[in-house]
C-alpha cells in the first residue's frame, strides 16, 4: 500500500500552502492520489513530493503554470531541458531589462542632473526606400520590429538592390497614445523593388525635425523623447505627423545594444535656419 499523507501534512512537507495545493488541483497540475467523493478530503502519496518541490522551484523563477505542465509532461529529457532553457533565456532578458530600468533611475536621481542630449533641426528629404506599414499593439511592438527588420533586409539582398541608408521607422502618435496604431519601417534602397511578402516601395516623405540621437538599449529610449519634447515645446513650431526615428546602429548590424544608436525625430516648423 503507498503511504498517503493528508493535504495539510502535504501542505507542511512540500512548503505549498492548502490553497496553493487546491489551484493546483483544479487546474490540474498536481492532482492528489485520491479524492474522497463524499468529504472532497484530497490525499497525497509521498511520491509526490519530488514533483511538488519541482513545481515550487518553478515558480520561484515565475515560470507560468501552463509552462510547468508542459516540463512535467514531456516525453523526454531533450524536450524538457529546451523548455527549461527557454524559460531561463526568458528571465535573463528580464533581468537585463531590469538592470537597465534600475540604471537609468540612478541616473535621474544623481544631483547634479547629468546634461541633456546635443539637439538640431533639419530638413529632411524624400527617399526611396523598401517598407513595411502595418497597424500595431505597442506590447508587439518589439517583436513586430525584428522580422519586418529581417524581412526587409532580406526582400532587399534576394532583389539585387542596394541599400543606400540606415533603416528607420515612421510612428503615428495613436501608437503611443492609444497603444495601437500605424507604423512604417522602412530601408532606404535604389533601383525598382518588386512587391514580396510584406515588402512593398515606399516614398519616406520629405519632413522637417527636430532631432536628438539616442544610445544604448530602447529600453530608456524615453529620455530622449521627452528631452525632445522640451525642446521642441520652448523652441519650435510643433506640427502634427508621426515620429521618425533612424536606426544609425541596429540590432541589424550588431546584436550589442549597448552599440545602438537610434536618431529620433520630432516634426515641426522651421523658423530659423537649423543645421
Amino acid at each position: 500500500m503507498r503511504s498517503t499523507l493528508a493535504i495539510g501534512d502535504f501542505s507542511r512537507a512540500t512548503h505549498l500552502s492548502v490553497k496553493t495545493l487546491r489551484h493546483y488541483h483544479r487546474v490540474g497540475l498536481l492532482e492528489p492520489a485520491d479524492v474522497d467523493p463524499r468529504t472532497g478530503y484530497r490525499r497525497y502519496t509521498t511520491d509526490q513530493i519530488p514533483a511538488a518541490q519541482v513545481i515550487r522551484r518553478f515558480r520561484d523563477l515565475d515560470m507560468p503554470l501552463d509552462d510547468i505542465r508542459a516540463v512535467l509532461t514531456a516525453p523526454d529529457p531533450s524536450l524538457r531541458n529546451d523548455l527549461i532553457a527557454g524559460h531561463l533565456t526568458r528571465l535573463e532578458a528580464s533581468l537585463a531589462r531590469t538592470q537597465q530600468a534600475a540604471a537609468t533611475l540612478r541616473d535621474l536621481l544623481c544631483d547634479p542632473a547629468p546634461p541633456g542630449p546635443r539637439i538640431t533641426t533639419r530638413g529632411v528629404p524624400a527617399v526611396a526606400a523598401a517598407a513595411i506599414s502595418e497597424v500595431i499593439d505597442v506590447r508587439d511592438a518589439e517583436a513586430w520590429f525584428e522580422g519586418a527588420l529581417g524581412e526587409l533586409y532580406a526582400t532587399i539582398e534576394a532583389q539585387g538592390l542596394r541599400v543606400t541608408g540606415p533603416s528607420g521607422g515612421d510612428y503615428a502618435t495613436e501608437l503611443f497614445a492609444d497603444e495601437r496604431g500605424p507604423a512604417t519601417l522602412f530601408v532606404p534602397c535604389d533601383g525598382t523593388l518588386r512587391p514580396a511578402g510584406r515588402v512593398v516601395a515606399h516614398t519616406v516623405p520629405a519632413r522637417e525635425f527636430a532631432v536628438t540621437v539616442h544610445h544604448g538599449p530602447h529600453g530608456d529610449v524615453d529620455l530622449a523623447y521627452g528631452a525632445l519634447a522640451t525642446y521642441v515645446t520652448r523652441h519650435e513650431l510643433a506640427v502634427d505627423g508621426p515620429l521618425r526615428e533612424n536606426y544609425l546602429v541596429s540590432s541589424h548590424e550588431t546584436p550589442d545594444p549597448s552599440a545602438w544608436r537610434t536618431e529620433i525625430g520630432w516634426p515641426v516648423f522651421r523658423t530659423g535656419p537649423g543645421d
